[in-house]
């Protein structure tokens, strides 16, 4: 078996399952391949990676784990102890292999500043692309960095500091980048030297498990675990598990004690959940309406609606959240706004008018954008979105960059209404809502005939991800345009889609 690396050994910390089956049975593994948007988190990773290398400009980098970048690894490591060796000694991606685990450090910092007769020590710097370290209840960054340490240490390394290296959300750019103030340094030493013994133990379980030749049987650990937390592998290691099942009850996974029994029993199918047991408003509702039918607050309903003043706007932006901050006025994954997509009810019995605006030049989007907008968007009429909180934050952020535009945005920030409200305040519940209220479990309901299964881009991750790649600069003129073609085929619907939405929801309180 290949040595356990510190991806194998986080994987194992959340599922030790599907950690086994990622090592063993590629072949599986392979079966439930990355989105789009997850692989874009992985090269936001590597991109944050690379800017903070540059503040280490001596760095060298170990470009691979074999064993030849094993022992170029411990040349480096030899060379600090040099009488002749000077300035400050980096190592980016440096690989270590003792007692069958493999760590690679993102940067290793020699530093020669210890008490006379002793010799140096190396500072671990574990890069996040993240704006914080997390805290009390997600000890992922703090698992990385001790199961480094308990590596490099039984490597042969005098280890010293371990730090995290990841963002501060406060930085805002100002024409160039400044590097060493949009990188924050925690040292989270003291956290992972308490946490040494107790990494140790865990590697050891890791490796006995992760060794084992045969499958281990049973349900994986996220049997325990809601839907939206589960592992790559959950449907192959627990293929009883019906695909609506009591995993999909709205925030079942904040209610362990709720979902350990019904698993205990063996309860899997909704229709099977025993009556009596006691659940919150939102989830007796999901569960009412799979058991017994859609529930319809007409009364509910009418009075959201009768909030609305014509003409109706319908609007939908469309955001990259880029880590590194591109232009003037961001800050780390502050949300750059690049399209929009309007559609306009003058009455209830016309048809919608359609306007739109993607930005498809490498420059700061945002004057363009709301200029766009200012031009098809009146002054009165309600402006209908789906989560206003995210599009009101938007425009806040519009008007911060640019003054000028600060009273167009107070204007449409104060005429916003959230159609989300009907669904979260339950005056309308479906069993195939499956406890959501997201616009792609909403709309196969109740407008069936509208549809983002067969479209080149399905949902807001990778439009996001291809309106970066179409501004990057290095793909040719017809590609550049097949991806404006299908962003705004995309963002189209999403506007639409709430009309439609809209309209069945007037005709069914109204007609």
């Amino acid at each position: 078996m290949r040595p356990i690396s510190k991806t194998d050994y986080l994987t194992y910390l959340e599922c030790p399952k599907n950690a086994w089956i990622k090592i063993h049975k590629r072949e599986v593994y392979k079966q439930f391949p990355l989105s789009e948007f997850e692989k874009s988190i992985i090269e936001t990773g590597n991109e944050v990676e690379d800017y903070a290398r540059t503040l280490f400009p001596a760095g060298t980098l170990i470009d691979g784990r074999d064993a030849f970048w094993q022992k170029k690894t411990q040349e480096l490591i030899d060379s600090a102890s040099l009488a002749t060796n000077v300035g400050p000694l980096v190592i980016f991606q440096p690989v270590f292999v003792s007692d069958g685990f493999l760590a690679a450090a993102d940067i290793l910092e020699y530093d020669p500043s210890t008490s006379s007769g002793q010799t140096g020590t190396w500072n671990i710097y574990e890069v996040k692309a993240s704006n914080s370290v997390k805290e009390t209840g997600d000890r992922n960054h703090v698992d990385d960095l001790a199961f480094q340490r308990v590596v490099l240490m039984d490597a042969g390394i005098q280890v010293g500091r371990c730090f995290i290296l990841h963002m501060d959300p406060t930085y805002v750019r100002r024409g160039g980048l400044e590097l060493e103030k949009l990188f924050v340094s925690d040292d989270m030493t003291e956290q992972v030297t308490e946490l040494e013994q107790e990494t140790r133990e865990k590697m050891q379980r890791a490796k006995e498990y992760l060794g084992q030749e045969y499958e281990p049987a049973g349900y994986c650990s996220c049997i325990y675990k809601g839907r939206s937390k589960h592992c790559t592998t959950f449907p192959y290691s627990n293929p009883d598990i019906p695909d609506y099942s009591i995993h999909d009850i709205a925030r079942i996974g904040a209610s362990k004690t709720k979902l350990k029994e019904l698993v205990d029993r063996e309860i899997w199918q909704i229709d099977d959940i025993p009556e009596g047991m006691e659940f919150s408003k939102n989830q007796q509702a999901q569960i009412d309406a799979y058991r017994y039918g859609p529930h319809k607050d007409m009364l509910g309903i009418r009075y959201e609606l009768e909030k609305l003043t014509f003409p109706l706007y319908f609007l939908d932006y469309e955001t990259y959240p880029s880590a590194i901050p591109r232009f003037t006025g961001f800050s780390p994954y502050q949300q750059i706004p690049f399209q929009f997509s309007l559609h306009v009810l003058r009455t209830p019995d016309e048809v919608p008018e359609h306007y739109e605006y993607l930005h498809e030049e490498s420059d700061d989007p945002t004057d363009a954008l709301a200029t766009a907008l200012s031009q098809w968007i009146g002054t009165e009429g309600s402006i209908i979105v789906w989560n206003k909180k995210f599009e009101i934050g938007r425009n806040v952020e519009i008007a911060a960059r640019n003054a000028d535009f600060a009273p167009l945005m107070a204007n449409i920030n104060n005429r916003i209404y959230d159609l989300m409200d009907v669904f979260t305040k339950q005056h309308y519940v479906e069993r195939d809502f499956m406890g959501s209220t997201s616009i792609k479990y909403v709309l196969p309901v109740l407008a069936p005939e509208l549809t983002y299964k067969d479209l080149a881009i399905r949902e807001g991750g990778t439009a996001s991800e291809k309106w970066n790649q179409m501004t990057g600069g290095t793909l040719p003129q017809n590609e550049r345009e097949e991806i404006a073609y299908n962003l705004k085929v995309y963002c189209k619907l999403d506007t639409y889609a709430m009309y439609a939405i809209w309209k069945k929801l007037y005709e069914t309180v109204y007609k």
